[in-house]
C-alpha cells in the first residue's frame, strides 16, 4: 500500500475488560487522530453513535487503511 493511501485507522477491541458497556470485542472503530492521548497511551476511537471516548491503546489493534477501506468496512448495510 503506498503512503499516500494509508490515511485512516481502524481499532479493532481485544479486550474489553472494565469496559464492558463501552468496547464489544472483536467489534472494529474508526480512530480519531488524537496526538496527546497517544502520548498518553490512549486512542479516541468513535462509537456508533458518532460519540468519541479515550481508551487504553493496549484494548485495541490498530490497522493502517485507505479512505476508501475504511469507507467499506463502516458503511452500514
Amino acid at each position: 500500500m503506498k503512503p499516500e493511501e494509508t490515511s485512516s485507522m481502524l481499532a479493532i477491541c481485544v479486550d474489553n475488560t472494565g469496559y464492558e458497556m463501552s468496547l464489544e470485542r472483536r467489534k472494529v472503530y474508526p480512530v480519531l487522530p488524537d496526538e496527546s492521548a497517544a502520548r498518553s497511551n490512549y486512542v479516541r476511537v468513535v462509537d456508533e453513535r458518532g460519540e468519541d471516548y479515550l481508551f487504553p491503546a493496549r484494548r485495541v489493534v490498530l490497522i493502517p487503511v485507505s479512505r476508501e477501506v475504511e469507507a467499506a468496512v463502516l458503511r452500514e448495510a
